[in-house]
C-alpha cells in the first residue's frame, strides 16, 4: 500500500525524514529482506538484542513485529525469560512489563475488531 506510511515515517519522519527514508529502504527494505535468514528468525535476534541492550523504547515494535512474523507469545516470554540470566534482571523485568503491554494491546485491539 503506497499511501501508508512507514512506522519510521510516522515515529520520526517530520524531524529526520533521511533516516525515515533508510529505515525503510535500507534496513527494512535491504537488511531485514537479505536471505540468510527468515523474517522469523531476525525478529528473535532483534527482540534479544533490544532486551539484552535495555532498550526499552524500540522493543514494543519489535514485539509485535515478531509475533506478526510468526514467534508466538510464550517464546517471547521464553526469551526474555532466558535473558534474565544473560543481560540482567532489570532488563528482563522491564521486557516483561512492555510484553504485557504489548500483548494486551494486541487483544484489546482484537477485541474491537
Amino acid at each position: 500500500m503506497p499511501d501508508q506510511i512507514s512506522p519510521a515515517r510516522q515515529a520520526f519522519g517530520d524531524i529526520a525524514p533521511a533516516l525515515a527514508t533508510y529505515t525503510d529502504d535500507v534496513l527494512f527494505g535491504d537488511v531485514w529482506k537479505r536471505p540468510g535468514l527468515g523474517p522469523r528468525d531476525r525478529s528473535l535476534i532483534t527482540v534479544a538484542s533490544l532486551v539484552a541492550l535495555y532498550r526499552h523504547n524500540e522493543l514494543p515494535f519489535h514485539l509485535q513485529f515478531a509475533i506478526h512474523n510468526g514467534v508466538t507469545r510464550d517464546e517471547l516470554v521464553e526469551l526474555i525469560t532466558h535473558l534474565a540470566f544473560y543481560a540482567g534482571w532489570p532488563s528482563a523485568s522491564t521486557a516483561l512489563q512492555i510484553a504485557r503491554r504489548v500483548f494486551n494491546e494486541i487483544e484489546e485491539a482484537k477485541d474491537e475488531a
